[in-house]
This record gives C-alpha cells, structure tokens and sequence, in this order.
C-alpha cells in the first residue's frame, strides 16, 4: 500500500472506527464477456488491494447475468488475471446467477409493496416516456395493473410464455426524478437464451442495477466500490436495499475514476471488434491492452502492480500517459534481467588478421545491478553487427563503425575497417576489418581511443530466433475506432540472430537485448527449434523524444532531430525546401523533412498555400491525411485539389467547424470530390458558436449531474473538463470548445 492514504481507504477506516462493520469485505464483480483488461487489473488492484491492508477478504464474482455475451472462457480468463497478479480469494468464485431464485423472491417482495410493476410497453415508447434532463417523464399506463395481475405476468415471464421484449419489470419509483435513473429503473427482461451456467432454467434476466446491489448484501460485502460512470446508479442501489427494509449491516456504493489511457482502447466492445476482425491474433494478442495481452508480451504481475500504485485512486475522471505504464516495466526489468546482444539486421564482418577462436568471459549484468552471472562469448574471424553500426558517409554525431573511425565490440576487441564487398547493385554484403589484438576489453593497452561499442554475435554459433517488435496499436493518442490502428504496430523479424547462451543455456526468460530494449521469449510459440522473442518496451520512450522534438529549432537543430543523420542524402532542392518550410514557415521539423522529401506532397502543399496563408495548419493535413489518400491512390486519381483543402483548413481557421469535424469532411471529400462547404452545409456541420443554443444545453448537463456541481464548487476544478466534454458530446462534436468552455466556466461560478 502506498504511504499516502487514498479517499476510499480513509472512508474504510472510518466505517471501522464507527464499529458499522466488523470486517471489510469487498468484490471483484466483472461481467464475463470479455478478456479482462488494464482497467480491470486497477479495479482488482483497489478492492483486493484494500480487503488485504485491512484483514478482510474481497470476493471475486462473475456478473452473468447477460446469456447472450457470456461464456466460461471469459470465466478462466478474469480468474487467471487476478491470480497472476497475486491476488487470492476465499475457497469460491461467487456467481451472480447463482442468487436468480433469491433475486426473483426480491422481486416478487417488491410487486406485492406496491414497489414494482410489469410494463408493456415497447422499448421506443420506455425510452420517449422517460423524459429529459429539463422534463418529467411520464408513467407508463401498465404501471395501474394490480399487484395480482403483475404477481401473474412476472410469473408468465418467468416461465417463457411471453417473447422478448414482450413485458419488462420496472421499479415505480418517481418519473420526475432529477436522476433520471430513477425514473422507474428496468429490474427484469426477457430474454430467452441459454445461459452457460443455469441452462434453459431462465426466461428472464435480472438487470444490473437490480441484482448488483441485492447480490453484495447477499455476500454480506461492506463496501461496494465501482467506477464513477455508476454514480448515478447508487440512488438505485439505495432504493432497493432500503425499499426492501434489509437487515443491516448493508453495503454501501463508493465510486472512484475509471483508468482512461491514451494510445488505447478500453471498451471491451470495441476489443471484441479487433479480435472477431483479424486485426490482433487474439484475446491475448501482445498489442492488446488485456492481462493476457501484457502478460504474453512480457510484462510482470509487479509492474501493472506499481502503475495502479503510481497513478492513484482519484475522483475526477483523467487520462493517464501510457507511457507511465512502460517507464514501470523498464523500471522492475532493468533490477532484474541479464544483458545480451542480439543482432535484428544482420551484416557480416570478417577479421581478415584474426585466426582460431576464443571464448570472451562476459557478465551478465552491470556494475549497478546487485545480481551475479556470466556467459562466455564465442569469438571468431567471422562475426554479424547491425547494419545501421557501420556508415560509409556518416553524419556528424555518428559515433560507430566508419572508413575514418574504429569501434569497439562489445565485452571484446577494437576493430578498424579495411574494405566492403557489395554486390552488382552496390548494396554492402561484408564488410572486411582488422582486430587490434591488445585492445581486449578489461585490459585494453593499445591506447586507440573509441566512441561507442556495439553489439555483434560470431558467425559459427549464433542462434537465429524470430523476433516480433510490438509497437502501440494505435496511432492515435485519443483512439476511436479502426481508422486509428498504427500499421505498424507490429514487425516480424525471422532471421535475427542472438548470442548461444540464450538458447542453450536459458539464464531467464526475459532479457535485455542491449541497445534493442527488453523482450520475452514467447510463452505459447517459443521452441528450442524456432525460439521466438516478444519485445516488450524499448530502452526508451520514443514517443517523448518525438514530442520533445522543438518545432522552432535553427537548421543544424532541425535536421540532427529529425532526420537523424540522413541529411547528407538530400539533394540541394531539398534542404532548401527543408530550411523554409523550418526557419520560414515555422514548420515542426518532422513535418517538414516529410514534405521536403517528397515532391507530389511538396507540391500539393505549395499549391495549397498560394490560396491559404495558413502554413501549419495546411501542412499537417497535407502530411497526414493527404499522403494517406496518395498511399492508395496515384496523384492524378485524387477527386479533391489543392484549392479544396485550403477551402476546408479556412472552416477550421474561422471556427466555422472544428477539427474533429473537418477530418469527417476529408473523408468525403476523398470519397466524392465534392467541395467542403457543399459538405458542412448538406451534413449540417457547421460548428455552434451561438451561445443562445448551447447554454440550454450546458443548463440540461448541469441539471443531470448535480453531485459533480457540488464538487466543482467545493474546489475539484478539474470537473470543468467533465462538463465541457457533456456538452460537446450533446452536440455531437459541433460546439465551438473555446466558447463552451467559457460558457460553462461561467455558468459554475
């Protein structure tokens, strides 16, 4: 447990102190219709977390009470995650289901105070009838039947005389709620479909709000935790538990933010989407955000342990940076695991003034890691390094193998280069070097001076492994469907090539492939005969080095940042384009080595600017969105011009529509050629700025979530984001952000 005390552990100690529990007893209640997920690990993380810290003991319990979507893999799989991240539970898995007798005579207590009704009305009328934020519902006519003809139909219900969606049972509390969920809430509908624990025995199903509430009194649970989306719901879970008159002690609902992660997708939908699609090989698929998935990828029980211990439990809802989540498995990796050198791109190199072969005593891990172990290293005339150590014509900065320059081999000698071999193409086969016999590491004398050591293998007794680089899935920071996966988010290497004693000798199943970052070997696929490596992270975050990346950077800066070395190669058209698009434009220097470097995007871009002085603007969206239509399409096949998309970077620029509209209006623009403003005016697009129609609107949000205004207003400021996001989703993503923002500012004063 962290040493700061988090918000539902002082309500934990509190209740004890008050003697209104014994024992703390909380659950783990999962709805088995997926893989379980990083989301999932925070939850298990906080209710097993808190019974352990205070002597109790927290359930795990399967939500089945949807036929349709459940299956007893998704069983297996909730309960292997939780015991894969060390946590136990008391001699069973509790089942929802298992409680639909008792749950039924509940109902039926309710039906005979008067409390519940059967309804028929259709699902459009349930909905039209409930209401709005600023209007009362309206009660369903159904809900005038006596107690003896309800008592009849649930029965009828219950044995399958009716169809779905026929009757549906509903609580009668108050059609003029302010919650809305309180408006006669659903108990049970029909649904007639096998259920994978109780069979056919069932006709009708429990809904959440109903059995979630009655099966923690059941299990005698203390404290209900649950993500804040089900705020709302506690009005209900209160009204049950008190409208039954239950026994006390009875538990009670306490909500805490629900893990958002940028760069993923946490919907279990939405993975379901992905894994019945093809696009990831399965539930446990390395890329995917589930524990099967970090867990074939290689990560450890203790650094998703540590990332929820890190990120905290909150109130307000936020997203947290993935990268948060690889700093903590390079941080437990980097105490544990030995170094060894792989080579992914192999190029060969021969020691023209060495003979025999040696071994090389080699540690295992650094001086600063308190763990002992070596290996010896084969060493011979004939050796692989990576392609991208040497560099006929290097950058400045480049600190490896050269023409001009020797380098070190790693744990071994210094070698000089003499010649290259390359085939009719010109493509560099071999390179030929010497050794400088005294230059062995450890007791070096041969004075010669060195930059860097890069990894190598020998040619005789290298393994050759399968080696899978993972990257993120998607590309997008705020991902929302399959327009958004990274293409490459995964790349197969077949023939990589790795030291013996990883294969022959197994000193640990995760290592750190130096100057590569930390892999595993693949627990399902992996075979003496073709040994597979999964990456796990690399050494560091990529991604924040790009992000760090300065857009306003002096010529010199900008290329070193971006183009990494590979100046040398553009022509003097160019680097002239490069050095305006930087130095004038004001260009990200990313953006402009991409421009420059092709001539069909340069162009459109250009174009496009003779008609807009909009230059960054018109420059990320020729980049991004314009060069993935020209990826699939030749130049001259593009329905839209240059002129267009100025047109289209003008709306954004006017706020006429937002950004997040304009790449909808892009899509049909591609698809149709027809110009924007056509587009905006015939989708009704245009961005709302007009403060008369969004702050009824803001006014409606506002009314819906009373509890988080009493929050704002007693200093949770960040709630602010949470009421503009409502009022963007009310409007579809048409409101003008900055005008609702202050709006809403100014409406919660």
């Amino acid at each position: 447990m962290s040493e700061s005390k988090d918000f539902l552990r002082t309500i934990v100690e509190e209740d004890l102190k008050s003697g209104k529990y014994k024992e703390v007893v909380t659950r783990f209640p999962p709805e088995p219709n997926g893989f379980p997920h990083i989301g999932h690990a925070k939850s298990i993380f906080i209710n097993f977390g808190i019974a352990r810290d205070y002597n109790g003991h927290c359930n795990l319990r399967m939500d089945d009470t949807n036929p349709t979507k459940e299956d007893t893999k998704y069983v297996e799989a909730l309960q292997d995650a939780v015991e894969w991240l060390g946590f136990e539970w008391d001699n069973q898995v509790y089942f929802t289901s298992d409680y639909f007798p008792k749950l039924y005579d509940y109902a039926v207590e309710l039906i005979k105070m008067g409390k519940a009704y059967v309804d028929s009305l259709t699902e459009e009328e349930i909905r039209e009838y409930r209401g709005t934020v600023t209007e009362a519902g309206k009660r369903s006519k159904y809900a005038q039947r006596t107690v003896e003809e309800n008592l009849d139909l649930f029965e009828r219900m219950k044995k399958g005389e009716f169809k779905n969606g026929e009757h549906i049972l509903r609580a009668k509390i108050d059609m003029s709620a302010a919650n809305m969920k309180m408006r006669d809430p659903l108990l049970y509908r029909i649904r007639h479909s096998h259920h994978f624990r109780a069979g056919n025995e069932w006709s009708i199903y429990p809904m959440y709000d109903f059995a979630h509430c009655l099966s923690d009194y059941i299990e005698g649970i203390s404290h209900s935790i649950c993500t804040l989306e089900f705020e709302n719901n506690r009005d209900i879970y209160n009204w049950v538990l008190d409208t039954l008159e239950l026994e006390l002690p009875r538990p009670y609902q306490h909500e805490f933010a629900r893990l958002a992660i940028n760069y993923t997708v946490m919907s279990k939908r939405k993975l379901l989407e992905l894994v019945e699609g093809g696009q990831v090989s399965g539930w446990d698929d390395p890329r995917m955000p589930t524990i099967a998935g970090y867990r074939r990828r290689g990560y450890t029980p203790q650094s998703i342990l540590n990332f929820c211990d890190q990120i905290g439990i909150a109130k307000a809802n936020s997203t947290v940076d993935v990268a948060q989540l690889e700093f903590c498995i390079r941080d437990d990796l980097n105490t544990k695991v030995p170094r060894v050198m792989c080579v992914l791109d192999p190029i060969k190199v021969t020691i023209k003034n060495y003979e025999g072969s040696e071994e090389i005593e080699a540690p295992y891990y650094p001086h600063d890691v308190p763990k002992e172990g070596s290996r010896k290293l084969p060493f011979s005339k004939e050796i692989y390094i990576e392609r991208d150590d040497f560099n006929e014509n290097p950058p400045k900065g480049y600190f490896r193998l050269t023409p001009q320059q020797p380098v070190r081999l790693r744990h071994g000698f210094i070698i000089t280069y003499k010649e290259v071999i390359k085939d009719s193409s010109g493509n560099i086969t071999e390179i030929i070097a010497e050794y400088h016999p005294e230059s062995k590491s450890g007791s070096d004398s041969s004075g010669i001076k060195v930059k860097s050591a890069i990894q190598w293998v020998d040619a005789a007794s290298a393994k050759s492994v399968e080696v899978r680089l993972y990257d993120r899935l998607y590309s997008s920071e705020a991902p929302e469907g399959l327009e958004d996966l990274n293409p490459h988010s995964l790349k197969v290497i077949k023939n990589a090539l790795i030291e013996p004693s990883v294969i022959n000798e197994k000193p640990d199943e995760r290592f750190q492939f130096e100057r590569q970052g930390y892999f595993y070997a693949d627990p399902i696929d992996y075979t003496d005969e073709t040994p597979v490596f999964n990456k796990i992270v690399g050494l560091k975050d990529s991604y924040a080095k790009k992000k760090k990346a300065p857009e306003n950077t002096s010529k010199t800066q900008a290329k070193k940042v971006q183009i990494d070395g590979e100046e040398a190669h553009m022509s003097e058209a160019q680097k002239a384009l490069f050095d305006k698009y930087t130095n004038e434009l004001k260009l990200n220097s990313e953006v402009a080595n991409i421009l420059a470097r092709d001539e069909h995007l340069s162009s459109f871009y250009e174009e496009a600017l003779s008609v807009l002085n909009s230059p960054v603007s018109l420059a990320n969206i020729v980049v991004n969105e314009v060069a993935r239509v020209l990826k699939e399409k030749q130049s001259d096949k593009l329905k839209f011009n240059a002129t267009q998309i100025a047109e289209l970077i003008k709306m954004v620029d006017d706020e006429t529509i937002s950004s997040k509209i304009a790449k909808e209006v892009f899509e049909k623009m591609a698809e149709s050629g027809e110009n924007p403003a056509q587009i905006v005016e015939s989708k009704g697009l245009v961005q709302i700025s007009d403060p008369s129609i969004i702050l009824p609107i803001i006014d409606e949000v506002i009314a819906k979530n009373p509890d988080n205004v009493l929050k704002f207003k007693a200093g949770n400021t960040k709630l602010l984001g949470f009421f503009v996001g409502q009022v963007l989703k009310a409007t579809g993503g048409k409101a003008n952000p900055k005008v609702v923002n202050e709006l809403v500012a100014g409406k919660l004063k």
